[in-house]
């Protein structure tokens, strides 16, 4: 039994195309960055030590992270140099937390579940690196996995640069979710080379060395293809606010709240509200909220983390 799990959140992405002053990372789903998503996920599934890699206009992470009613840890990438490079700058983090399972993931998507995070802690409890992927309809742009002939094991991830034409119509692909063994993930980052392509170092690349040393490595498939989903611009953080908004709203009616039409209505991740209650048009209900059992809101109504009795 390895020791107590560790997280490492790759967050230093500049995100050009959103156009913001702020890092991608930081970009709000439901009113809530996405870097917080990834560490909401990886908190509630027991990890609690934490290194979340910054790079470009760190301070604005920084900040955001000193924020927090809890504590991490950061590294800073001082130059892009590729997903493998960045677990590098984590270095002193990983030498700290030898002999643990250490989870490895995107701070940009924010689908990633606490159950999944789970299912890939276990799996890599079994071997040297576990993998988290998913299957899509259009895998273009994303790493490919390859497994071996068992159907469990993996064999490879091949990044879209470096596929040929026939691993690209393989629509399994990388979450970009790993667990691996702290000291093996250390030996592959040392020999880690770059890319003669890209030029940068690829943390896949640590998984090939891990199956070409003969250790074992796991394949987790996600339930939940939307585990994989990012944004590049504000065109698709709204497409990820759209899906948000849709799951908080379908949680909140099977629990009782009645939302007879769900026209502008956005509601908060961390709000609380009772059965019984209506929920009208345009209504936005944002913070730390909560609404009794039986309150009618609405419509065209903005709660922002007040608590609402029905008698009021």
């Amino acid at each position: 039994m390895l020791n107590k799990a560790c997280a490492v959140i790759l967050a230093g992405g500049e995100g050009k195309r959103m156009k913001s002053a702020k890092p991608k990372v930081l970009s709000e789903v439901l009113f809530k960055p996405m870097l917080r998503w990834v560490i909401d996920s990886v908190r509630k599934a027991g990890i609690e030590d934490i290194c979340v890699v910054t790079g470009s206009r760190r301070e604005y992470v920084e900040e955001y992270l000193s924020s927090l009613p809890f504590k991490t840890e950061t590294a800073f990438q001082s130059e892009r140099l590729g997903t493998g490079h960045a677990v590098m700058t984590a270095m002193d983090f990983l030498k700290n937390h030898s002999g643990s399972s250490v989870l490895i993931l995107n701070g940009d998507a924010p689908f990633v579940s606490e159950d999944a995070i789970k299912e890939v802690l276990a799996a890599g409890e079994k071997c040297a690196c576990a993998v988290l992927s998913a299957e899509v309809s259009n895998p273009f742009g994303y790493g490919r996995v390859v497994r071996m002939p068992d159907n469990v094991s993996l064999k490879a991830i091949v990044e879209e640069k470096e596929a040929d034409d026939e691993t690209r119509k393989i629509k399994e692909i990388n979450s970009g979710v790993y667990c691996f063994n702290a000291d093996i993930l250390m030996n592959a980052l040392g020999r880690l080379k770059k890319s003669p392509v890209t030029g940068e170092y690829y943390l896949t690349d640590t998984v090939g060395l891990i199956c070409g040393s003969g250790e074992t490595v796991l394949v987790c498939k996600s339930s939940d293809p939307d585990t994989v989903l990012g944004a590049n611009d504000c065109i698709q953080l709204s497409q990820l606010n759209e899906i948000a908004r849709r799951r908080v709203l379908e949680d909140h009616m099977k629990n009782g709240v009645s939302i007879p039409c769900t026209d502008g209505v956005i509601i908060g991740t961390d709000v609380t509200i009772g059965a019984d209650t209506v929920i009208l048009p345009a209504t936005v209900i944002r913070g730390a909220a909560v609404i009794d059992s039986g309150c009618e809101i609405g419509p065209g109504v903005l709660i922002d983390g007040q608590t609402i009795h029905k008698d009021q």
